[in-house]
């Protein structure tokens, strides 16, 4: 999951088609405390482990989607997310802000 996920078990899932993208990560198996390191640990190893990913978009996504504010998604730290949010929300109400004014 190019990302820190928890490890999957059946319970935490509610539709088997939210997990496939899983199935296929690089980090599926890894200990998932290297993506969740302590405030001011480094990041590298598990963005490492993210970088080469083919489900690293659907696990950004999936960590944006539901506002996952811990570990590394998709090869991204919450900060990183978080910036990414930011531009999507001033994106949305400058779309918004146009079809008003249109």
């Amino acid at each position: 999951m190019a990302g820190g996920p928890a490890p999957m078990d059946d319970d935490a899932i509610d539709e088997p088609e939210e997990a496939g993208w899983q199935l296929e990560a690089n980090c599926l198996g890894v200990d998932p405390d290297l993506f969740f390191p302590e405030r001011g640990a480094s990041t590298k190893e598990a963005k490492a482990v993210c970088k080469g990913c083919v489900v690293r978009e659907d696990c950004l996504e999936f960590a944006l989607q539901n506002g996952e504010k811990f570990g590394i998604w998709g090869g991204l730290s919450e900060r990183e997310r978080r910036r990414i949010r930011r531009q999507r929300a001033l994106d949305r109400a400058a779309k918004r802000d146009d079809s008003q004014t249109a």
